[in-house]
């Protein structure tokens, strides 16, 4: 009789936009699976179709747009979806998974720069994913200069709904990261941001040695 596949670890990648996420999300993934490891990469919003349909409604949303209320619900739901029908059973099943953004993002966005606070977020998270937190998660911070030129020449002059906010919003965003860190320092790594995606990538590594070595 075989033995059960030993509980996967989960981290989350968080930080403002154009910090590097998405690409060093998957230079880990690369790195994971050539060290035979099985493993999954998604983001937030998404990651399952329901979840997926929600982040159309959230980055490209219908009239005027959201209220901070709204916006908050959207992503919880979201994000329940993605939890019970990906991140869980792929936990269980033994795999790492690797997220672009997880709820920290939301304590950052809507909970900080959106003025709705901290507790009204873990309260919809409590609710909607049971309160699941990530093994660890890497906070990836580059200064807003370099930040500036990152996204100018990522996007062009365009935007969604939430990265096209103004600068204040985006410091705000930033601070409450930090903070969330530097509250929680169990749960984050603060890693710079800055470099080439290999000079991060050796950064992010580091900061999981914890995890990797003992995979």
């Amino acid at each position: 009789m075989s033995n059960p596949p030993t509980k996967g670890r989960f981290v989350a990648f968080e930080g403002g936009e154009g910090t590097g996420k998405s690409t060093q999300a998957q230079l880990l993934a690369a790195a994971l699976r050539d060290r035979g490891q099985t493993v999954e990469i998604s983001r937030e919003p998404g990651g399952t179709s329901g979840a997926e349909a929600i982040r159309k409604l959230l980055l490209h949303p219908p009239g005027k747009g959201w209220n901070a209320q709204s916006e908050a619900l959207l992503f919880a739901a979201a994000r329940a979806d993605h939890v019970a029908r990906l991140i869980r059973p792929a936990l269980a099943n033994g795999a790492w998974l690797i997220c672009d953004r997880f709820v920290d993002s939301s304590r950052a966005y809507q909970g900080g720069a959106g003025g709705l606070g901290d507790d009204a977020i873990q309260a919809l998270h409590e609710f909607g994913s049971h309160g699941l937190r990530p093994d660890c998660t890497i906070l990836l911070e580059v200064d807003e200069a370099r930040l500036t030129q990152r996204l100018a020449e990522r996007d062009g002059g365009a935007s969604d709904a939430i990265g096209g906010r103004g600068a204040d919003y985006h410091r705000a965003v930033a601070k409450s990261f930090r903070s969330l860190a530097d509250a929680n320092p169990d749960d984050f790594r603060i890693v710079d941001g800055t470099g080439s995606p290999e000079d991060v990538h050796a950064r992010v590594l580091e900061s999981l040695s914890h995890l990797v070595t003992s995979a």
